[in-house]
Parts: structure tokens; sequence; C-alpha cells
């Protein structure tokens, strides 16, 4: 899984090294005014709650105590960057072990669900967080005229990619 999870952001990597500020910076209308620095960042800090965690020697991960850095959010190097402490820290660890994934999914009162999971299904899903928001980072590319900057397979689930090849080899 952590060799999958690079893959992904060497996708991120790529297109990180040819976007300029303010092409990363552009509020795409198709996205009620999100930029795709605002996406880089959102899923680099998921990430990073689990790094948090781990480090910490802490089993609880709360994705919706994340940071939220506006310099990854506004400046594609630094977000290169961000990237490669995630690489690195993918590298060096084993996800082994059992976690709690605490959060609050109520918009109207303050009432924390603790859910069993472990270090790899949280690292699961940030990989397909990831996807999903590639997605959405593609969407603003089309608007900026931008999509040849990425393969067609960045923001589509490998499920998705592989069952579309079957379909044309036939």
């Amino acid at each position: 899984m952590k060799a999958e999870c690079k893959q992904n952001l060497e996708q991120i990597s790529g297109l990180l090294e040819k976007l300029t500020i303010k092409q990363y910076n552009y509020k795409s209308k198709f996205l009620s005014g999100a930029t795709i620095g605002q996406h880089i960042r959102h899923i680099l800090e998921f990430y990073i709650c689990i790094r948090e965690a781990m480090d910490s020697k802490l089993t609880a991960i709360n994705y919706d105590k994340r940071k939220r850095d506006n310099s990854i959010e506004q400046d594609p190097k630094t977000a290169l960057a961000a990237v490669g402490h995630v690489v690195r820290f993918l590298e060096g660890e084993k996800f082994s072990g059992e976690a709690s994934l605490v959060t609050n999914f109520s918009l109207l009162e303050n009432c924390e669900c603790v859910i069993p999971s472990s270090f790899l299904r949280e690292l699961v899903y940030c990989l397909e967080h990831s996807i999903h928001h590639q997605a959405l980072i593609k969407i603003s590319l089309l608007d900026q005229g931008l999509v040849h900057l990425v393969d067609s397979d960045f923001g589509v689930a490998p499920s998705t990619t592989k069952s579309r090849l079957a379909k044309a080899d036939k």
C-alpha cells in the first residue's frame, strides 16, 4: 500500500512541478471558488495527521483537527516539499497496529465519534481521498485549459482505469 500511495503522490509532484503560482491559486467557478492549492493541502494534511499520530505514539487519528497550513495551499514549491516529506514518512514507517478514527460528522452538535480502525486502513483512506481530490483538481485544470499537464488516469481510481483498459482490449 505504501508503494501505491507513493505512486499517487508522484502524480501530484509531477503536476506541482509544472504549475505557476497563479495557476495553483486559480479560483475555479466549477469548484465553488476552490483552488488547486486548497485541494493539495487537504490531501497532504490527511497523511500528516497519520504521521503526527504515529510520531506521538498515539493511536487516535483526528482529521478534523488538521493544521490547514496556508503555505502549502498558496505555494506549489512549498507543497512539493511537503509531498517529499510525506513520501519519506511512507518509506520509513511500518503501518501496523490498531488505530482509532476520531471525528465529528454532525453540523449541529459537538459529538465526536470514535471508530475502530488501523494505521494501514487509514493509509488506504488517504489514497482513496487523494484520488477523489485529484478528480476535482482535474476540473480546475480543465477550467484553465491545463488538463494536458496530467495523465488521463490522474484522479481516476485504479479499478476504473483497469476496467476501461479491459473494455478497450475487447
